[in-house]
């Protein structure tokens, strides 16, 4: 009876495993026809030699490159505004799941991965990577492929060094996810956020639709706006508004390697200092730890000269003893290159540098009331158990304080003073040992810890541009049943008072949520 069972189960497996290749084969073929017939050729199957090379060009978290992880049926590379609204329509046409992928960056890896057995195809954008800047207004039309680096290349190149655009610092950072989830960088104490310089977008909704600001509806433009990503329609561009920039600003890089207390003290100083600093001058910093020494790096911008930027840090902060020989100046895009970690402005455009290919998870906070330092210490002391984990703490106020938390679905400004980004990564050979979680593990004990010192009320915030599953998701394969209920878990933390507007903006375009991953925003149950 016992050899009975053993064949029967493995001439069931054999005969799923069959039927899964069959079906896997006809999707294939089915998408394949209706993309050659729609005159789309830039595409790639799980047959084709290409395949691997295309779907892990743009993967930054190696997490996701392991076999385990579900792959899709193919990755296309429209190139054309027809082309993504071709694909979308093939992918809805076959029923097969959608994920757009600008530039690769999702935390989580939710723009190439999905859950579940429901077969899915990657959109990658990489190849609508064009921007039209108008001089004439200020303004920029630019692809949802591009990334930040070929913006701020674009943008400077044709202005001169007259403007610039505010978002975040990593190059290779595709700007339709950035801008999706809010995008937050440099310039944002004095301009904002890249979502609050939208003026205009063209989406293709699940019926297929191109639709700008004046035909996707005034609702769904501010969904789209700091919504986060992968949940609305495909992106196809954005209208953005370009901001002045002098022709000559200060960059500054201050390092202190001490014991952890009195870079504690130095920290304690800065998120008193940091917020209420004039709206040009950004002060982030970095910080690390081994078991005797806390690594502290102070990365500031000041848009103006140097002989303006140091008297003003003298005399608000001369606890960090900064001097002129600790500063540069340069033009905006050149400061852009420097806190990228780049050599060259050419290296803007440049999807392979810096490489960032590693194994990591990340988490994120707001603090709203200064930690104080017998906090700053045990936090330090934290990191020393990790010497491969970090943390960045981002000012806000400025421009940040007096913005609406309602202008864009990203609701996290007046009172406010910084936001928290914790990062581990790990090595290949501990993930091939399997010991990948231990980090994980320690990461959560971490902010578990921090729990006592960063935002509560309504709820503990979250950045969404940092995407963490830990905060739950929505599982997309049970009955239809009240998922917008069940996904407020994390989307109040992400979204806070806006979450509810998101929902009804997610009916109004998706009622049939075509778009989605697993922290993506539900439709009303119908």
């Amino acid at each position: 009876m016992k050899l009975f069972l053993l064949l029967v189960s493995y001439f069931v497996s054999v005969t799923n495993a069959a039927q899964s290749t069959n079906t896997t084969t006809t999707i294939t073929t089915s998408l394949t026809s209706c993309l050659v017939s729609a005159n789309v050729h830039n595409f790639s199957t799980a047959t084709s030699s290409s395949y691997n090379h295309l779907l892990n060009f743009s993967i930054r978290n190696l997490r996701f490159v392991d076999p385990a992880v579900a792959r899709p049926v193919a990755v296309v590379l429209p190139g054309t505004k027809h082309q993504l609204r071709s694909a979308v329509v093939c992918c809805i046409n076959l029923l097969l799941s959608i994920r757009l992928r600008s530039g690769g960056h999702s935390y989580e890896g939710l723009s190439y991965t999905a859950d579940g057995t429901n077969p899915f195809v990657v959109v990658d954008l990489m190849n609508l990577n064009r921007v039209r800047v108008n001089l004439a207004d200020s303004t920029a039309w630019v692809e949802s492929g591009t990334t930040l680096g070929e913006v701020y290349y674009a943008v400077a190149d044709e202005s001169g060094g007259s403007l610039a655009f505010p978002a975040g610092s990593c190059s290779t950072v595709g700007s339709g996810g950035h801008i999706a989830g809010g995008g937050f960088g440099f310039l944002s104490r004095k301009y904002g956020l890249a979502a609050d310089n939208v003026l205009d977008a063209v989406l293709i909704d699940s019926a297929g639709r191109v639709l700008d600001r004046s035909t996707m509806g005034e609702d769904v433009f501010w969904a789209i706006r700091g919504g986060g990503g992968g949940s609305w329609g495909a992106i196809y561009a954005w209208k953005l508004r370009l901001v002045p920039v002098p022709d000559r600003v200060t960059t500054c890089q201050l390092s202190r390697s001490m014991p952890s207390r009195p870079v504690a003290e130095l920290v304690h100083k800065w998120q008193h200092v940091s917020p209420a600093l004039p709206d040009e001058l950004y002060i982030s910093v970095a910080i690390s730890a081994t078991v005797n020494v806390t690594n502290s790096r102070f990365d500031v911008q000041f848009l103006g000269p140097i002989s303006r930027a140091v008297p003003i840090l003298a005399r608000r902060f001369p606890e960090l003893g900064l001097n002129e020989s600790d500063c540069a100046e340069m033009s905006w895009v050149e400061s852009a290159v420097r806190f990228a970690g780049l050599e060259s402005k050419s290296d803007l455009t440049d999807r392979t540098t810096p490489s960032g290919k590693i194994y990591f998870k990340s988490k994120s906070d707001y603090v709203r009331v200064p930690v104080p330092l017998a906090g700053l210490v045990g936090a330090f002391n934290w990191l020393a158990k990790e010497p491969k984990s970090y943390i960045i703490l981002d000012p806000y106020g400025g421009t940040m304080d007096r913005i609406p938390s309602h202008d864009v679905p990203f609701p996290h400004r007046r009172g406010n003073l910084y936001g928290i980004q914790y990062s581990v990564a790990w090595t290949k050979e501990e993930e091939e040992d399997g010991v990948g979680y231990e980090h994980i593990a320690w990461l959560r004990e971490f902010y578990e810890y921090m729990a006592r010192y960063v935002s509560k009320e309504p709820t503990r915030a979250a950045y969404v541009n940092y995407v963490d599953l830990d905060l739950g998701v929505v599982d997309w394969s049970g009955p239809d049943r009240d998922r917008a209920g069940a996904a407020r878990v994390w989307g109040e933390k992400y979204f806070l008072g806006n979450y509810d507007r998101l929902v009804r903006a997610k009916t109004a375009i998706d009622p049939g949520n075509v778009f989605r991953h697993q922290q993506s925003i539900p439709p009303l149950a119908s």
